[in-house]
């Protein structure tokens, strides 16, 4: 009898977490030292949204925004899927389909505990892929 993956099994655990009044430029420094592409913003201590890298170059570095002083909130994607750690992989894949995301925040109540990503799904999925591949590189500082 076959087992269904969980998405605790493939997610990234400890996500980094930052409250929506943060500058980008701290967002951004804790995605180079983590060397990870989000992070996960709070809102008086709930999860309010998920913020990359593209977002802080696309909606506040090429908007002119200063990100000394732009807060993360103004710039994070607030329309959130969120996966339960039980959920089944399956269901990550589906829900990343519909709605055309590349990263899941996994939630257990409202406390953040993981994030799925296409890149995790690629490793599990097909490790010999090339998405795979690329995720799975050291990064190159």
């Amino acid at each position: 009898m076959a087992t269904t993956q969980s998405v605790a099994d493939v997610m990234t655990t400890n996500p980094i977490v930052l409250d929506s009044d943060a500058p980008l430029a701290e967002a951004a420094r804790a995605m180079r030292d983590a060397d990870i592409g989000d992070v996960i913003v709070l809102d008086e201590g709930v999860i309010c949204g998920i913020a990359t890298d593209r977002d802080i170059v696309v909606r506040a570095i090429a908007a002119g925004k200063d990100p000394a002083t732009t807060p993360i909130g103004e710039v994070c994607s607030r329309d959130l899927t969120t996966l339960a750690p039980e959920s089944p992989v399956d269901d990550a894949v589906r829900l990343m389909r519909e709605k055309a995301v590349r990263r899941l925040p996994v939630v257990e109540g409202n406390r953040p505990v993981g994030v799925i990503s296409l890149g995790d799904l690629a490793a599990q999925r097909d490790p010999r892929s090339a998405l795979a591949d690329i995720s799975e590189a050291p990064p190159n500082a």
